[in-house]
């Protein structure tokens, strides 16, 4: 009877033991796990070291501010707006080049300026075309001038993707000095030396990525500015020829002859 009872407790013990020993391997196997997993913000960035999140911090803040700054200014309405279009042609299709010049520099937009700039240069002792070149070469002057404003913003972004690059070279030498200083030690690790090197390919890898988006995001604003700059002194052309063609318009129409499709 005495053997009986002690039997199911020492059944209960060699049960928990075997627990026990079972388990002692799985919880250091996880235990192991869980020290090499890392997170891919670990792995892409973190381990990088300070120079990568540098790197990242001045890229991403540089190229979104300018890229932010030269969405809202390059703009439609602030280079050539519908409305100052429409009032200039009703203007000078009338030939009030004074009120023209009056509604160009009321407004701020680009074409406002350029308008203000070069109606001046109308002649009216030139009834053939107006004096149309020297408003051309006011036209020209204004572009050239407000060019070297407009652009500066959009050179400060191919400023960040050539400086990008640099910084991430840099971060390559930076790092395999590091590595090679483990090296000559005598006595290096396996984890400082691919600290090292994490930090080398790391800030390149960074480096590119910063210098590819910036690369894109100028041309972007370059040609958007260009094409906004071709639309302005297109309307301008516009404008000129609507004032001409009401000066000329009986002489235009004499030339034509009788029966003959204009």
């Amino acid at each position: 009877m005495k053997h009986l009872a002690h039997s199911p407790l020492k059944t209960a013990g060699y049960t928990i033991a075997t627990m026990l020993l079972t388990a002692a391997p799985l919880l250091a196997q996880d235990e192991e796990s869980a020290v090499k997993t890392k997170t891919a913000f670990e792995t892409y960035l973190t381990d990088g070291g300070g120079l990568t999140i540098f790197i990242v911090l001045f890229g991403m803040i540089s190229l979104i501010g300018l890229s932010v700054y030269n969405f809202i200014n390059l703009t439609k309405t602030k280079f050539c707006p519908d409305d100052l279009k429409a009032g200039l042609l009703d203007h000078m299709v009338n030939c009030r080049v004074r009120s023209a010049i009056e509604l160009s520099a009321s407004h701020p937009s680009y074409m406002g300026r350029m308008m203000a700039y070069a109606l001046p240069n109308v002649d009216a002792t030139r009834p053939e075309d107006l004096g149309r070149d020297g408003v051309e070469d006011a036209m020209a002057d204004f572009s050239i001038n407000e060019g070297r404003k407009q652009m500066t913003w959009i050179n400060l972004v191919s400023l960040v993707a050539q400086a990008a690059p640099m910084l991430g070279l840099f971060g390559t030498v930076f790092g395999m000095i590091g590595a090679f200083a483990e090296l000559q030690t005598g006595n290096a690790d396996s984890a400082g030396l691919a600290g090292q090197i994490s930090v080398a390919l790391l800030t390149t890898m960074w480096g590119l990525i910063v210098a590819i988006l910036a690369v894109f995001a100028y041309f972007y604003f370059k040609g958007r500015y260009g094409s906004l700059v071709a639309d302005c002194n297109n309307s301008a052309e516009e404008l000129i020829n609507a004032s001409i063609s009401t000066v000329n318009g009986e002489a235009q129409l004499a030339k034509i002859p009788e029966g003959l499709a204009v």
